[in-house]
């Protein structure tokens, strides 16, 4: 790749447990790509700021916490000042933190140039609700993932179980349809579908029809890119 061109990016934006993760995690892999979950972050923030009691709404000392965010992505977990918090991060108390403090300008500036700085050869692909509007307009492919909110709680609902989190299928689901109308509303980068963005109704779908989708989508317009 030229060095002046920059690395080719895939952005999948989404509502929560719309698959996003799973989805970027075995694109990136098809392809050789580095991969960024950008929610983690914002949930890394909202743990953080928790453990050190800072209110949602106290701006400026989240953004703060989001710049000093002491993050460690490995292969066996992730570290938040050299604790392992995976298995936190997981739970439903985080995911909402994190859509708090995300409505936050300031926590987004923060987070903006570390987000931007995994972008490297032989490329990324990056999930979260504002890659493809915000954080990388320039993506290659931009992909729009949904899924119906009773698909989604199931969803969330069998990741939680599996993993022996206590879940209520019925709490996940208001939860999930609060968080979209938090996350739709807000004025700073909310949820949305870019312009040129291309949209995956997955509810019917296996995530193997969707990876396959997915990849396809980027070979088709960039057949010189990556991936075995």
């Amino acid at each position: 790749m030229p060095l002046n061109v920059p690395a080719p990016v895939i952005a999948i934006d989404g509502p929560s447990a719309s698959g996003k993760g799973t989805v970027a995690r075995r694109v990136a892999a098809a392809l050789g790509f580095r991969l960024l979950e950008s929610g983690a972050l914002y949930r890394l923030v909202g743990l953080a700021s928790r453990h050190r009691g800072v209110s949602s709404d106290d701006e400026p000392g989240l953004a703060r916490v989001a710049a000093a965010l002491d993050v460690r992505f490995e292969d066996d977990g992730i570290f938040l000042a050299g604790e392992e918090v995976s298995a936190a991060l997981l739970e439903e108390s985080s995911g909402t933190r994190a859509s708090e403090v995300a409505r936050h300008p300031a926590v987004r500036t923060a987070l903006l140039g570390r987000q931007r700085a995994f972008r490297r050869p032989p490329g990324l692909v990056a999930e979260g609700r504002d890659m493809g509007t915000v954080v990388f307009p320039d993506a290659a492919l931009k992909v729009f993932l949904t899924a119906s909110v009773e698909e989604r709680a199931r969803r969330r609902y069998k990741q939680l179980i599996d993993k022996g989190i206590h879940a209520n299928l019925a709490a996940l689901s208001r939860d999930l349809a609060e968080r979209d109308a938090r996350d739709s509303a807000r004025a700073v980068a909310p949820l949305a579908a870019a312009p040129d963005a291309r949209q995956l109704e997955s509810s019917e779908l296996s995530i193997d029809q969707v990876v396959a989708r997915v990849v396809r989508w980027y070979r088709e317009g960039n057949p010189a890119g990556g991936g075995a």
